[in-house]
């Protein structure tokens, strides 16, 4: 799966404000059977999404129509859980690009990084500020900017800075993944080679 360049995202969120959400509950272990990244987006959440009958859960945010975006808004300590990769693909293929939280867990954040899906981290005040927002209007609109590294509500003018790794966010502004780097600087390498063989 190719990682889409970000450098600006404005969007509207799909609230999930649940806290300590872990890898199996966002991609349940019996899904795992793949090694490529597509088509995990299906069963995003699927024991939340859907009931033992295989129906929809009207009442979960990701199956109602009014909530629309690339950004899914989550509570604190969002990935926690088993190590699995597979969460940040079921993420990223569902169509997100941002995941807002005020916590991440480590590796959680890293496997996103990974995959070109932002995990953004802000304060629990901005956080609880949005959940609102969104409730009060499911169409409000958010503005992320990679390269300022900022987050806005569009409805309420509150913004706020965020923090990334400058490697990584040079690779979500390229569209890289690391092999995808190490290929943009091959003729640094090779000329470093050379002059050292």
């Amino acid at each position: 799966m190719a990682i889409e360049k970000f450098t600006k995202l404005t969007s509207g969120g799909v609230p999930v404000n649940i806290e300590n959400i872990d890898t199996d509950q966002i991609i349940p272990a019996r899904f795992l059977k793949a090694v490529e990244r597509q088509g995990f987006g299906d069963n995003l959440f699927r024991d939340w999404r859907y009931d033992k009958a295989g129906e929809p859960v009207a009442s979960f945010p990701l199956n109602d129509p009014k909530y629309k975006g690339k950004i899914l808004f989550a509570g604190k300590n969002f990935g926690c859980g088993s190590s699995r990769e597979h969460a940040a693909w079921a993420l990223y293929d569902y169509g997100f690009r941002v995941v807002v939280s005020s916590f991440f867990a480590d590796i959680f954040r890293n496997n996103a990084l990974n995959c070109g899906l932002l995990p953004l981290r802000v304060s629990e005040k901005f956080l609880a500020d949005a959940f609102a927002t969104i409730a009060a209007d499911p169409a409000a609109q958010f503005e992320v900017d990679l390269e300022a590294q900022t987050i806005v509500n569009l409805t309420t003018g509150a913004k706020e800075a965020f923090e990334i790794d400058g490697y990584k966010k040079e690779c979500l502004m390229n569209g890289y993944d690391d092999v995808d780097y190490l290929l943009s600087i091959r003729p640094e390498i090779e000329a470093y080679e050379q002059k050292n063989a």
